[in-house]
């Protein structure tokens, strides 16, 4: 049987082929490859779609993150507090810029960060405190900006959710192939409505300068291609689409019966299913029958940010955030993408289901 994976972007992007070998040849013939005017066009766009003032196209994610960081002035004796479930480029550029990541727990039932445990975790030291919008369901922003604290918003996975972009002084987001919005190679993109903090970002993305001549700050070569910008502009047309039909994917595992074998997430209407995340004691057996299988899905964040060697240093030990622990022992992600068929998600409920029959060594 042909294998499943567990995002097929290229069934999203084949179609519009066309389109984006026109849009590339525009920029072939255009000469201007570096901050032309597709990244400025995109950036308008994007900022329109999330509802911000000002958006910053840079090179990737975790630069997006960086430069917030950076045009906050955080750094040594900072403390900026973050979950531990996460991808490690949420907590790298805090400890980058000399700051310390403090980790919270998430909460259970939506693996976003605990508000309540954000609260006992701020200090005098404490400068920021960065959600992450996780699998691409909102994080509870509301309940974080009233420490009167900046709020940063991971939204790697999340691009078009609900709310998203609206609570924070600043989004960060990732065009990573796989993401919600994506381009063709690496990109990222910083949202925000605060004038002064987007004009900062700006010229940090540049060598902290505004013309190539003087330099205000030390910053970074950080800037988001005309090419993949260009790549950009086509699929933020479509990016609403593919987020409702991963929705229409994500409710039809729960109509064929997938809650039967495994705990599925708790759906909202924010939620855009970057991935499709489900929990299980017997996660390890699901996953080998999928592989068997040829079908594709991972687990994500198995050694939380907490317990990495590269953390070390900050002393945490396993117990210290059982939620996050017991996450990362559970989490299963199924295939899901804007597109997944019927017949692809009964092969894979039907995989789990003769798994979850066969007796356990």
């Amino acid at each position: 049987m042909p294998k499943i994976p567990l995002i097929d972007v290229k069934a999203q992007y084949s179609p519009l082929a066309d389109e984006l070998k026109a849009r590339f040849a525009e920029v072939l013939e255009s000469g201007q490859f570096i901050l032309g005017p597709n990244v400025k066009a995109f950036e308008s766009e994007a900022a329109a779609k999330l509802g911000v003032a000002y958006s910053i196209g840079c090179g990737n994610g975790t630069d997006a993150i960086s430069l917030v960081l950076s045009a906050l002035e955080i750094g040594p004796g900072d403390e900026v507090i973050c979950p531990a479930f996460t991808f490690y480029a949420t907590a790298e550029p805090i400890a980058q810029l000399g700051a310390t990541p403090v980790f919270a727990d998430i909460e259970r039932e939506t693996m976003n960060i605990d508000p309540v445990d954000v609260a006992r975790k701020i200090t005098p030291r404490t400068k920021a405190i960065m959600p992450v919008h996780l699998f691409g369901r909102p994080a509870k922003t509301d309940e974080l900006t009233k420490h009167g604290l900046p709020v940063i918003e991971d939204a790697a996975q999340a691009f078009g959710g609900a709310g998203v972009a609206q609570k924070g002084i600043a989004a960060t987001f990732s065009f990573f192939p796989t993401k919600n919005l994506f381009c063709l190679g690496d990109g990222g993109l910083v949202a925000t409505s605060d004038e002064a903090l987007a004009e900062r970002v700006r010229m940090l993305r540049f060598h902290g300068s505004r013309d190539k001549k003087l330099f205000e700050y030390v910053g970074y070569n950080s800037r988001l291609d005309e090419v993949q910008a260009a790549m950009l502009r086509v699929f933020l047309n479509h990016v609403d689409r593919w987020n409702s039909l991963r929705r229409e994917g994500a409710a039809r595992y729960a109509e064929l019966g997938l809650g039967d074998l495994v705990e599925l997430p708790a759906d909202e209407p924010g939620h855009v299913y970057h991935l499709f995340c489900v929990r299980s004691p017997e996660r390890d057996k699901f996953r080998d029958a999928l592989a068997a299988a040829g079908i594709g899905h991972a687990c994500h964040y198995v050694v939380p940010l907490h317990l990495q060697p590269s953390m070390a240093h900050l002393g945490y030990k396993q117990g210290d955030l059982p939620e996050t622990e017991l996450a990362a022992d559970e989490n299963l992600c199924l295939p899901l993408w804007g597109g997944i068929s019927r017949e692809q998600q009964e092969r894979v409920i039907a995989t789990l289901r003769d798994a979850a029959a066969t007796p356990g060594p």
